[in-house]
């Protein structure tokens, strides 16, 4: 069984920055081999509503959204199974619950988030 979990939320203020993780255990073959992701469920949002943040796939390239790009960094380190979301000058319009996932053949794998909340 494939688990992620994330880590490094928290509350910071505008302009603040933080960086979260995602670690991965389990029945995984390689974490290597994967390309990985993140998305953000708003506060607001229906339960399955998620927002991709950005990815990187298993060679390290790496896209973002609009709205996290030149803001956002997306990292992972093999060695420790664990992919990273340093984020900065942070706004209010990114506080949610970020989510990291991957998918292996058919099946997607989701994290249970860890919560970003940021002040005005």
């Amino acid at each position: 069984q494939v688990q992620l979990v994330e880590s490094g939320g928290a509350l910071v203020q505008t302009g603040g920055s933080l960086r979260l993780a995602c670690a991965a255990s389990g029945d995984m073959s390689t974490f290597a081999s994967y390309a990985m992701a993140w998305y953000r469920q708003a506060p607001e949002a229906p339960e399955k509503t998620r927002e991709w943040v950005g990815s990187i796939t298993k060679d390290g390239t790496i896209r973002y959204s609009n709205s996290a790009r030149g803001r956002f960094t997306i990292s992972r380190n093999n060695a420790e199974d664990t992919m990273y979301l340093a984020m900065n000058n942070l706004r209010p319009e990114d506080a949610g619950m970020y989510i990291c996932t991957f998918a292996s053949g058919n099946t997607q794998f989701w994290g249970q988030g860890t919560q970003v909340t940021v002040s005005s």
